[in-house]
């Protein structure tokens, strides 16, 4: 396993713990498609969630500057891709952003 996917990994898992910890339930892990992948899939109450994780360990520009116009678009593909996967193409779902760094773990609900 590359150290970016090591890395990647372990802030899922921090991202997944700090979800099931307010009571959410993950759904799904690692959703790849053609066109994108999504870090966590999550259900708060019947609300399902799309979550992008990014975690930087170095100093400089907090982690939520990773997730650019291009990034949502393809969560955003992703997500469309998911639907159709489990049959469920007109489910609104909503996209949120866990973004670890040497601030601590931030949590933004309808990020995109």
């Amino acid at each position: 396993m590359s150290d970016l996917r090591r890395v990647g990994g372990e802030g899922e898992d921090r991202a997944a713990e700090y979800l099931l910890a307010k009571g959410y339930t993950i759904v799904t892990r690692n959703f790849h498609s053609k066109r994108g992948e999504i870090d966590l899939v999550a259900l708060d109450g019947d609300q399902l969630v799309v979550v992008e994780v990014k975690l930087r360990r170095t100093g400089g520009e907090p982690a939520e500057l990773a997730l650019d116009h291009t990034k949502s678009q393809r969560l955003m593909n992703a997500a469309e891709d998911y639907l159709r996967f489990i049959e469920e193409p007109t489910r609104t779902v909503r996209y949120d952003l866990i973004a670890i760094d040497r601030n601590g773990l931030r949590h933004h609900e309808n990020a995109l």
